[in-house]
This record gives structure tokens, C-alpha cells and sequence, in this order.
């Protein structure tokens, strides 16, 4: 926006260097350039601003594809003025002398020629393919068709204006569009998903059933170690009873030698000493006996003496006489 300082009877201009002013005085240009500052008597003046520097305008276009579905595109496009006298002479840039206001709205003009041709030349985009390929070429195509588009129309240069870019951002379908576009994918990104769950869970099973069977062969291990170690305990015990048992034996079977040894010796002793008894007088062994008898007993109250006793005791003393004189020498 320029700046005009008033006075009572003249007016002073000063513009910026991105702005192009074009001073008429009674319909004649009396000057015409970027930046100027000067004095002028607002009678029968008019002056014209045209912005020199790049300006942006964003864009938001709905289209259909050629099956009929609905798309948007977003993009941005960036234009400056080539002529600003030709411009000026296209669109209305005067400024209100006491302000410096643009009397009209020429930028939103520009802009509302430009927002068409970028309709028209997205439209021509559009209508040729199917969404699913515009989808999947993305916005490189759609932009450059826009470009080629601009090139060969003749519209901005006419108005003395020149494109210096434009860039679509976004190729997006409408929200029920892209949800039924979504879906097979997200079915197949679903049934991927369930995929590696149930394989995870037939792994996780398998590891389960890994492990319950290591620890079934670790109990069937451990109970045949259980097996060997009782049964070479119960051999252990058993040939340690028949040691015992054979120790025992030989200590019964020793003992018992003994014991026979022993008996035989007594029953050997006692055969000689009855061999010697048996080779003694009668009378002898009577005497023996009384002679035993009578160590054995150390009091005697009462004896009774029978007739058969003296008859028998005669009858051994008369044997024990005639003995004695028969042997030679016995009455000497």
C-alpha cells in the first residue's frame, strides 16, 4: 500500500520498491515506476498500485473421476505480474487519493481467474481415468499436467501476468470413498494380522508342547535313573544280607566244628574213662561211688541198711576176698 501524506493543497506519494504506481493527470501518464515518490494535486489525479513481488494462492478444487468419484485436490500456485501497464489496463490497481487504498479488490480478482484455469485445466485431468489409477499415479501427473497446461494457454500472458509455479500437495478421495478403498487393503492387512496371531499362538503351542514334553522325558529320565538307583541299592542290600547271611554261616558253621570237636573230645574222655571204669572190680566202683557219694554230701542223719544190702555187700566182699587170693603173692 503506498503512503500519501496530505496537505492543503497537495498530496505526497511514496511507494514501496515492490510496487509499480502509475501517476495520470487528466487521462495523461505523467509517471510510471517501481518506487517513486513525488508531490501531485489530487484534482483530475489518479494513481495505480501494482504489486511487482510474487504472491501465493492456495487452492482447494473438487473433481470427479471418469467413473464418477468424487476426489480433492490441494496444491498451491505462485504468480507475479510480467506488465504492470498492461495489467492495469485488464484490472482496476487505482488507490483512494486520501488513503492509499485500492479502490477495487484486484488481487482476489487475479486470483478468482486463477482458481478457474486451475479448475479447468484439473478437471481436464480428472475426467480421463479412473480413481483408483489417479490414486495410485499420485499428484506428480496431476501437477505436471497443470503446468503443460498453463504453458499452452495464452489467459495470464493476455493479462499481463506469469505463472511461476504450482504445486499440488494432495490427491485425496472423499471419506466414503477412501474407506471402501481402505477396505481390502485393511481386510488384507486384518487377515495378515490374524495370520501371525494364530501363528504366534501355534509357535507359543508348540513351545508349550516343546516344554511339556522335555519335562516328560526329563520324569522319564529321572524315573529310570530312580529305577537303576533302586534296584542297584536292592543288589547293594542283597549281596550285603549275603554276606551277612554267608558270614554268618561260616561263623555258625565254624561254631558248630567247634562244638563237635569239643563233644567228640567229651565223648572221647568219657568213653576212656567208662573204658577204665569198665575194667575195675565191682567192689572198686562201689567203693568209687560211696567215695563220690560221699563228697557230695556233707551230712548224713539217718541210714538204713536192708538185708539185702549186707546180703549183697557179703556177697561182693567174699568175690573181692577170693580175688585177692588168687593173685600171686597176695598172702605174703
Amino acid at each position: 500500500m503506498v503512503q500519501i501524506i496530505r496537505y492543503p493543497a497537495l498530496r505526497h506519494l511514496r511507494a514501496d520498491a515492490s510496487s509499480h504506481i502509475r501517476y495520470f493527470r487528466k487521462g495523461e501518464l505523467k509517471r510510471a515506476g517501481r518506487g517513486l515518490a513525488f508531490w501531485f494535486r489530487p484534482d483530475g489525479a489518479s494513481i495505480a498500485e501494482i504489486p511487482m513481488d510474487d504472491r501465493q494462492l492456495s487452492f482447494l478444487i473438487k473433481g470427479q473421476s471418469v467413473d464418477f468419484q468424487d476426489l480433492a485436490v490441494q496444491g498451491t500456485a505462485i504468480w507475479r505480474v510480467a506488465d504492470p501497464a498492461g495489467l492495469s489496463e485488464r484490472v482496476d490497481f487505482t488507490v483512494d487519493l486520501a488513503t492509499g487504498v485500492h479502490n477495487a479488490e484486484p488481487i482476489d480478482q487475479i486470483n478468482n481467474v486463477l482458481v478457474g484455469l486451475l479448475q479447468q485445466f484439473t478437471y481436464a485431468h480428472l475426467t480421463v481415468q479412473g480413481v483408483r489409477d489417479l490414486l495410485e499415479a499420485g499428484v506428480a501427473p496431476l501437477q505436471e499436467a497443470i503446468l503443460t497446461a498453463f504453458v499452452g494457454d495464452r489467459t495470464l500472458a493476455g493479462m499481463g501476468l506469469e505463472l511461476v509455479g504450482v504445486s499440488v500437495s494432495k490427491l485425496a478421495p472423499s471419506s466414503e470413498l477412501s474407506r471402501a478403498l481402505q477396505a481390502p487393503t485393511f481386510e488384507s492387512l486384518q487377515q495378515q494380522a490374524d495370520e501371525a496371531t494364530f501363528a504366534r499362538r501355534a509357535l507359543a503351542v508348540e513351545k508349550e508342547r516343546a516344554i511339556a514334553e522335555n519335562e516328560l522325558n526329563n520324569q522319564i529320565e529321572l524315573a529310570s535313573r530312580q529305577k537303576e538307583l533302586i534296584a542297584r541299592e536292592d543288589a547293594n542290600a542283597r549281596s550285603k544280607a549275603e554276606g551277612v547271611a554267608a558270614a554268618r554261616k561260616i561263623d555258625s558253621d565254624a561254631e558248630a566244628d567247634r562244638i563237635r570237636v569239643v563233644d567228640q573230645a567229651r565223648a572221647d574222655m568219657e568213653r576212656a574213662r567208662i573204658d577204665v571204669y569198665r575194667s575195675l572190680p565191682p567192689a572198686v566202683l562201689l567203693a568209687m561211688a560211696a567215695q563220690e557219694f560221699a563228697a557230695k554230701v556233707d551230712r548224713i542223719d539217718n541210714l538204713t541198711v536192708t538185708p539185702d544190702m549186707l546180703a549183697g555187700l557179703a556177697s561182693q566182699l567174699q568175690r573181692f576176698a577170693g580175688a585177692h587170693h588168687d593173685v600171686p603173692g597176695a598172702s605174703q
